[in-house]
């Protein structure tokens, strides 16, 4: 009886392993090598942002300690972060602390940095782009460590840290160019990327 038993085992086992062999005989090559480019293109282009941020790297700054930290120079360091943006020279800002919430084991700071483009026709602009920032400040860490900070831009509900993305000027005339059109109803007789223009030209 055992030897009928093992018999009919190693026949089974045998049958299952030769199943899983014709299975792997008759996989689709096509799909092993869109797998394969796959791959090598994911590995080219993480080499090619490697590079670029080797050679022109996002800036950051040494931010402050729980201990150092106080609300103006939390202010003050919001706007030294700002200013290592790449932006042109025809936008102007200005950086202010709004409020400080309490929040569980945290305190919160909260900065506002406001962008605009005035021109001679129009010194003070009416239209602004805000950038806002979160200092939280933990009352149980200790006081050599550095202050965790965050920030939005206006309208956007992706949370941004610095040192982790590369700034983008056109974030802040998306910003600009929305709340142009929806204070002008008839913008849509311009060609849409005339908007930014029309809006200088405006001002």
């Amino acid at each position: 009886m055992n030897v009928t038993k093992n018999v009919k085992f190693e026949k089974e086992a045998n049958e299952d392993k030769g199943s899983t062999s014709q299975a792997m005989a008759t996989e689709d090559p096509q799909d092993i090598t869109k797998i394969a480019l796959t791959l090598a293109k994911d590995a080219i282009t993480a080499a090619v942002k490697s590079a670029e941020e080797a050679e022109n790297p996002i800036k950051n700054i040494d931010w402050i300690t729980h201990g150092e930290f106080t609300e103006e120079k939390g202010r003050q360091q919001v706007e030294e972060f700002v200013l290592n943006w790449e932006y042109q020279g025809r936008w102007e800002h200005y950086t202010e602390f709004l409020r400080k919430e309490d929040v569980l084991h945290s305190f919160y700071y909260i900065y506002c940095v406001r962008w605009s483009i005035p021109t001679a026709r129009r010194p003070i602009a009416q239209i602004t782009a805000s950038v806002y920032f979160t200092i939280k400040v933990n009352k149980n860490k200790p006081l050599d460590t550095p202050i965790d900070v965050s920030y939005v831009f206006e309208g956007h509900s992706l949370v941004h840290r610095p040192g982790e993305i590369r700034f983008r000027e056109k974030w802040l005339r998306d910003i600009i160019e929305a709340k142009y059109v929806l204070m002008n109803p008839n913008i849509f007789q311009f060609n849409s990327i005339g908007i930014f223009q029309n809006i200088l030209g405006d001002f």
